[in-house]
């Protein structure tokens, strides 16, 4: 008898023993911030804006450039969203139209489409605070700080398709490889830096911009695999219209990608082992002297219900 009621608690108590273990993990930390986060609801919203305003506003910048930095957007665009055949084709010809689109556009319109695209970038800050903790920046230069982001995100696909086109063979493919996450790396640092208002120290950032650039590498590999696929299928039950729900698909893809590397920042800044040492440096602290404290942590563990729950609201 009293055995049975030995191996009952044994039985018990372990999921609370595995629980207690998964708990440790870096990984598991990691997905509990993307469930704090409401990583549903912010990869949706991210998504979407970047469809809606980010998207457009590369192709009407583009169209101001010269024919060589376009190009080397086109280039870069392209190959990120592994477009192949007609979609690409048609991705060019979008590019293509310069003349129609600044006559179409024109300098207020190149303004407002700048402006409006700031909502993407608003939309990608509250993902950096919500993700560490951050209290919200209202009246701090959001809209000025977007356009900067916006300028070096430009900016870092330019030089991206630039090297790109004098690199040919495995060896400039695998130079290639080395100076995209380099630079990649280097964007998500500032980024992360920049859409926090500096508060956070430079050095704990950079684990966030390369997690963040190894994720999305990965995932436009991937991309060469499937995308193709999905563009031709979709056009050809929807047309045009079935190009536009490939790239929501890409974009909603790399919007989770964005979140993961956002919520692995603090994770790893935050650890107690090695890892978190490494990353802090001989500082304790994440934040710089005169930084705003940090946001409580949620009450209670949560769940994915509470994210489908957040969603549906």
């Amino acid at each position: 008898m009293h055995a049975a009621h030995a191996d009952a608690g044994a039985n018990r108590d372990r999921p609370a023993s595995v629980r207690t273990r998964l708990e440790r993990l870096l990984l598991w930390r990691v997905w509990e911030r993307l469930l704090e986060i409401e990583f549903l609801d912010r990869s949706i919203a991210l998504a979407g804006k970047a469809f809606v305003s980010f998207f457009p506003l590369v192709i009407v910048v583009a169209a101001f450039m010269p024919d060589g930095v376009r190009t080397s957007i086109i280039t870069t665009v392209t190959h990120r969203l592994g477009m192949q055949g007609d979609a690409l084709r048609a991705a060019r010809e979008a590019f293509a139209s310069t003349s129609d689109t600044r006559e179409a556009t024109g300098v207020l319109g190149l303004v407002l489409t700048i402006f409006f695209a700031t909502s993407f970038t608003t939309a990608l800050q509250r993902v950096y605070q919500r993700a560490w903790r951050r209290p919200p920046a209202r009246g701090r230069g959001a809209y000025w700080r977007g356009a900067v982001w916006l300028v070096a995100q430009l900016g870092t696909m330019a030089l991206l398709g630039a090297i790109r086109g004098t690199l040919d063979g495995p060896v400039g493919l695998a130079t290639f490889a080395v100076v995209s996450i380099a630079a990649t790396t280097g964007l998500w640092w500032f980024t992360s830096w920049w859409l926090l208002l500096g508060e956070v120290r430079p050095r704990v950032l950079i684990a966030t911009g390369a997690a963040t650039a190894l994720l999305l590498l990965a995932y436009v590999l991937s991309a060469t695999v499937w995308m193709p696929q999905i563009v031709s299928s979709n056009e050809e039950q929807f047309g045009v219209f079935g190009i536009a729900l490939a790239l929501v698909s890409w974009f909603s893809g790399a919007a989770i990608c964005v979140l993961i590397g956002a919520c692995a920042g603090p994770v790893l800044a935050d650890d107690t082992g090695r890892v978190g040492t490494w990353i802090r440096g001989p500082a304790d602290s994440t934040l710089t002297p005169g930084a705003r404290p940090a946001l409580a942590p949620p009450a209670s563990a949560l769940s994915l219900r509470d994210a489908f729950q957040n969603t549906a609201e």
